[in-house]
């Protein structure tokens, strides 16, 4: 399948990248072994781009990458992890001060084993100081070779600018899906204008796309997705609705729902890199499958038109307090006095 995977420039900084990535979050310790085959399943069939953070586990993620990438693989893939997201007193806390940004950095070198990092992110956006003072410290970084690009996670067009000021900014990684398109009107115009790539996480509706109402079945005790409100009972009768017309064209089109869903993200643009996750091989096969899916103009608005911003019932995510919609951060000036 390695032919079928073209590789792509992300962002205008030099990165080059397969044009689908590989989503770790879900790759499980306890399969330890079967996930590391997963992941060199993957890079021999072309996807290089692998996708991490440090509060996926917490931690064990990264050391699971750090086993998998041991010897010669560390230098076939494009390792992306993320720092900003902590917990305390078994809260959520978002964090983005100097300090920790450098510790957070260290640690993550330190778990994955790995003299340099690739594609660092900010997973959310700390809106207690300004993003410039972030950006400063992650700028020093480069400056050093602890990583070797930016990215930012959530963050709305305004603090995109003001952080692509401080440094350049390669990748920003949003949620955008068939029905979650929310990014569109202000996010992806500013990315483009900057020359940042696109990568959008969840390019599957965190599942909805592969199994439609049924994927409740299939998430496990204590799956974060069961909270989501367009997973919740009165709102997925409602939703299954763009899953069944989504699937009526995929028999139509020769492919399954998911490849078709995933082949619409990836035709919104060349600067554009999903990062479907999974921790199945049929899944990844399929996946990688969906880069061969072909639609036209005709196409792509009638699948659009499926899943309208007014034909969705519930919000994204669970706490938009962590969306880029609540990005905005103070100004520098604000800081300085």
């Amino acid at each position: 399948m390695a032919d079928i995977v073209k590789r792509m420039k992300l962002g205008s900084e030099g990165l080059e990248v397969s044009v689908q990535g590989l989503g770790c979050m879900g790759m499980c310790p306890e399969t330890e072994e079967a996930m590391i085959e997963l992941i060199h399943y993957a890079i021999n069939s072309g996807i290089t781009f692998l996708d991490t953070s440090d509060v996926y586990g917490p931690y064990t993620n990264e050391i699971l990458l750090s086993k998998a990438l041991k010897g010669e693989m560390r230098e076939k893939v494009q390792l992306a992890t993320k720092f900003g997201i902590t917990r305390k007193d078994g809260k959520f806390e978002v964090r983005g001060d100097p300090a920790y940004v450098r510790a957070a950095c260290e640690a993550s070198l330190k778990r994955l084993d790995v003299d340099y990092i690739d594609l660092y992110y900010l997973h959310r956006i700390d809106i207690r100081l300004p993003i410039e003072v972030t950006m400063g410290e992650l700028k020093k970084l480069v400056e050093e070779g602890k990583i070797k690009y930016i990215g930012l996670s959530e963050a709305c067009a305004a603090t995109i600018r003001r952080a692509h000021a401080v440094h350049p900014i390669t990748a920003v990684q949003m949620e955008w899906s068939l029905w979650s398109r929310d990014i569109e009107d202000q996010i992806v115009p500013t990315c483009r204008e900057l020359g940042i790539g696109i990568v959008p996480y969840s390019p599957l509706g965190r599942g909805f796309f592969a199994s439609g109402p049924k994927v409740l079945e299939a998430f496990p005790e204590g799956d974060y997705r069961k909270n989501l409100p367009r997973f919740q009972a009165e709102n997925m009768e409602h939703n299954k609705q763009i899953y069944e017309r989504v699937s009526e064209m995929a028999g139509r089109k020769g492919c399954t729902t998911s490849q078709l869903a995933l082949a619409w993200v990836h035709h919104q643009g060349n600067d554009v890199c999903p990062i479907p996750g999974t921790s199945k091989l049929n899944n990844l096969n399929q996946n990688i499958a969906a880069l061969s899916v072909k639609l036209t103009p005709q196409e792509m608005a009638e699948l659009e038109s499926y899943a309208s911003a007014d034909k969705v019932k519930g919000h994204r995510t669970w706490n938009p307090t962590y969306s880029w919609e609540n990005s905005d951060t103070p100004p520098l000036s604000s800081w300085q006095i």
